[in-house]
């Protein structure tokens, strides 16, 4: 019998290499393919349909796009098309399908439809035979290998880069910067190194019955507690709650105590900077706060520590000790994160 967890242990450690795999010149170049099409076309505007993980994928983009091109973003709403009947006007849009697995029907139908109103549509899989792509004009293949564990890892890093390669490959008007390739290259090595630290098994003894944690961050590190949030519930069970870190001190925030546990994910640049509010007011509640990044927090109790990078790359490394964090509190919960309760790989919705 294979050892519980073995297979999500197994899928976190191999993200380095799916990194590097990313970054080859093969797949940097069919990115860049890509890219050039949505150049030509110039879309006023840009449309994400995910679901799950693949959703803070998509989030992240989102900011990307907006931060970056200067192009307006959002999330669809897959049920205002497949359950209501709506069908927008998308002439002018880029409709992206994100989904590892390309085998969701609602985010097939977006598409489908999108298409129809007039939109240039691409998915962004980890399935290159997946009905999504077929539906699709154009296709991104992060290429991340089979995934083991029903809760996503690897396949959700490796949309994070594919995303960025082409974002910054639409700046770049097709082709991804000589400097950004360079800088973009220390990823697999920090990744790797990140991987080693053994803290997040330390904090998981210590919140192995925590009853339910709050994950909040900023800008590209939203999108980080969001996902950090569904590992925890989906393989620990653990009642985890994120927030924005503007949203958390509109309301959530009455909730932080001593007992509720809080990951603050802080990546760098503006976004940790407009955190800097967020711990001050975690601080005077006495909340135990745990942040994630790459320096120290006065405020916090702990930290899951990251290397030092530009604030679009930290997502990449940010998450990679809160999966393992999810992991190992599952096992000390005595659970199975390889195959968590009533759940698989696939989930089929309308």
């Amino acid at each position: 019998m294979t050892e519980r967890g073995a297979g999500m242990a197994t899928d976190i450690a191999e993200q380095p290499e799916v990194y590097g795999k990313l970054l080859e010149a093969p797949s940097v170049a069919a990115i860049e393919q890509v890219a050039r099409a949505i150049a030509e076309r110039r879309p006023k505007h840009v449309v994400f349909t995910a679901r799950g993980t693949s959703d803070h994928a998509a989030l992240y983009a989102a900011y990307l796009t907006e931060i970056r091109l200067g192009i307006p973003a959002g999330l669809a709403s897959p049920s205002a098309i497949t359950v209501y009947g709506a069908r927008p006007d998308f002439s002018e849009a880029l409709v992206v399908g994100v989904s590892q697995s390309g085998g969701s029907p609602d985010l097939t139908e977006v598409l489908k439809i999108a298409r129809e109103q007039g939109a240039l549509t691409l998915a962004v899989t980890n399935n290159a035979g997946s009905l999504l792509n077929q539906t699709a004009e154009l296709t991104v293949d992060v290429a991340a290998g089979h995934e083991r564990a029903v809760a996503a890892t690897k396949t959700y890093t490796a949309e994070l880069l594919a995303l960025l390669l082409l974002v910054e490959a639409v700046k770049g008007g097709g082709t991804v910067p000589a400097e950004e390739r360079a800088a973009l290259a220390e990823l697999p090595a920090l990744a790797a190194r990140t991987l080693e630290d053994e803290t997040p098994a330390q904090l998981a003894d210590r919140y192995r019955f925590a009853g339910r944690v709050v994950t909040t961050g900023r800008g590209y590190a939203y999108p980080t507690a969001r996902e950090a949030a569904l590992k925890l519930m989906e393989t620990s069970y653990l009642a985890a709650l994120a927030f924005s870190g503007a949203d958390l001190l509109h309301g959530p925030l009455a909730m932080a105590d001593p007992d509720v546990p809080v990951l603050a994910v802080l990546g760098t640049g503006p976004g940790s900077t407009a955190m800097a509010d967020v711990l001050h007011r975690l601080g005077e509640r006495r909340a135990d706060v745990v942040t994630i990044g790459s320096g120290q927090v006065a405020e916090a109790s702990a930290r899951l520590a990251v290397p030092a990078v530009d604030e679009r790359y930290a997502a990449l490394l940010d998450i990679l000790p809160l999966q393992r964090l999810a992991l190992a509190i599952a096992l000390g919960r005595g659970e199975n994160p390889d195959a968590p309760r009533g759940l698989k790989k696939v989930t089929e919705t309308l």
